[in-house]
């Protein structure tokens, strides 16, 4: 069911973003603002306020269903109002304000001296972001809201369709109850599947990282994670450290590619890298290990194809047990 509910956002989605790009192709650039501030603008704003109506209404169906499937009977005590989800951006704003935001991106690419066809080309690619970002959390914020009206619904799963991110990825197959909020980025368009309390315990269908990683190719691979990263995966590092460790990356005065992530005495890195201490930096509220933490791809780089090497380096900095 997930994977039909899937389906049917991503058409939702799809149909959508289509129309808000023919509106926005007939825009003159040097008119942007009264454009967004007019009708087009109006034309943009409605249909988006459609696919949001339109994704949120399959939502409480969609969570019926799922318990039904599962042996959990029924036991509703709420009706998903979908009205209230439309018309407004995830982040509480009007959604007429967050759909301005692609004029100003255009006005601000012209006043730089880009050519008017791709500054209208920029602000396209935002626009068509924001509408399939608010369409899809549109459906999800729904599925959540009617997942709490179900009182036989305990949580639910994170449904990853390739091709998609390498965070998203790491995530797949990952259980939270129905209260936890769904991690996304821009333009994620990952899924929930509704469990009650007897799936969460038994179920273990949902197609993990492991299994997304399995059905890529090695382009894709590389795509996703990077060549190093890739190549760090095939040798057996952990994927979670591979994606998260970019988060504190930088490079040293001598070129080296090393990162803070996990480096605390409760971090993978820190743990793996303790031998050498740590110590606390000004500003800093943990103290790290005295030893940088080399990156994947610093690792491969300076093992020189050496795999035994490779491999012993992945594990002192805690990417491979």
């Amino acid at each position: 069911m997930a994977a039909a509910r899937y389906e049917v956002v991503q058409g939702i989605t799809s149909g959508v973003v289509t129309a808000v790009q023919a509106l926005w192709a007939g825009i003159p650039p040097d008119r942007i603002f009264a454009a967004l501030q007019g009708e087009t603008g109006r034309l943009i704003l409605n249909a988006v306020i459609a696919g949001q109506l339109t994704a949120a209404q399959g939502a409480q169906a969609f969570v019926t269903g799922a318990m039904l499937a599962q042996g959990a009977g029924l036991a509703v005590e709420a009706t998903l109002n979908v009205g209230a989800l439309a018309g407004l951006a995830m982040d509480g704003r009007p959604l007429a304000t967050l759909l301005y935001v692609p004029a100003v991106t255009t006005a601000q690419a012209l006043a730089v001296g880009l050519p008017p066809d791709v500054a209208l080309a920029r602000g396209m690619s935002q626009m068509s972001m924001l509408a399939a970002t608010t369409i899809a959390d549109t459906a999800r914020t729904a599925t959540q809201v009617a997942m709490t009206a179900e009182p036989r619904c305990y949580g639910y799963v994170r449904v990853v369709k390739l091709p998609a991110c390498a965070r998203c990825i790491i995530l797949a197959g990952r259980q939270y109850t129905y209260s936890e909020g769904f991690k996304r980025h821009p333009k994620c368009d990952c899924g929930m599947e509704p469990m009650s309390h007897e799936e969460w315990k038994s179920r273990e269908t949902a197609k993990s990282p492991e299994d997304l990683i399995k059905a890529m190719t090695s382009e894709e691979r590389r795509k996703r994670f990077g060549t190093a990263g890739a190549d760090a995966l095939e040798n057996g590092a952990d994927m979670g450290q591979v994606v998260n460790v970019r988060r504190g990356m930088s490079t040293t005065s001598t070129g080296k590619r090393v990162t803070t992530e996990g480096t605390t005495k409760r971090g993978i890195g820190g743990k793996a890298l303790r031998a050498d201490g740590f110590q606390k930096t000004p500003g800093s509220r943990y103290e790290r290990t005295r030893e940088a933490r080399l990156m994947p791809e610093q690792i491969l780089k300076q093992a020189h194809g050496n795999r035994d090497l490779q491999i012993a380096l992945l594990k002192k900095h805690g990417y491979i047990t």
